[in-house]
């Protein structure tokens, strides 16, 4: 398998693939509960099936070019994930997220594993819009988004049920231009 360093810290980005349901569902179950205060993950992946299932089925989404998930590694460790949820080539339009288990918090590890993601994206793929959307709730997610550059656009009101209560989506976005501009600063 292959890996991309994420920094000095060893910490590195690498996809993940049915193969791996195991070590998956293993890191699910370490953040079940700190992951599920926003993320609909741990309600998915319950077991080795569901875990295999929901690695096939970006595996499928990959295949066609339609999303993508890569791990996130620390100390040889699977601690989190970026992912796009949706790509869509053809609009040039791509819906990144992510997610940790607690331990891995605080360490800038998503925003180092999102910009290689969304700098593939632009440069490689040839997005011109990368969105975030978030819980106006989940405030190291709105963090995130700031410190990749993005803007916010603004507040869907009440539009998530999540385990049944409604939640503000923000969206905030990068387009292709401002994220080469930023990449060209000091």
């Amino acid at each position: 398998m292959y890996a991309m360093c994420l920094g000095e810290d060893g910490a590195e980005l690498g996809p993940l693939e049915p193969w791996q349901a195991k070590e998956f569902l293993d890191h699910v179950n370490r953040g079940r509960e700190f992951i599920g205060q926003y993320n609909g993950l741990p309600d998915v992946v319950t077991d080795l099936a569901s875990s295999r299932s929901f690695l096939q089925a970006y595996a499928d989404r990959a295949a066609a070019d339609t999303g993508r998930l890569y791990g996130i590694r620390s100390g040889g460790r699977l601690v989190g994930a970026v992912l796009f949820r949706r790509l869509d080539l053809a609009q040039g339009v791509a819906e990144a997220g992510c997610w940790l288990e607690p331990a891995a918090v605080g360490r800038g590890l998503v925003t180092r594993a999102m910009r290689v993601i969304i700098d593939w994206a632009v440069e490689e793929r040839g997005v011109h819009r990368v969105e975030w959307w978030a819980s106006a709730r989940n405030k190291p997610s709105i963090a995130v988004a700031r410190r990749l550059g993005m803007t916010r656009d603004g507040v869907l009101r009440e539009s998530y049920l999540y385990r049944g209560e409604r939640h503000d989506e923000e969206i905030w976005s990068v387009l292709a231009p401002q994220w080469r501009a930023a990449k060209r600063l000091p």
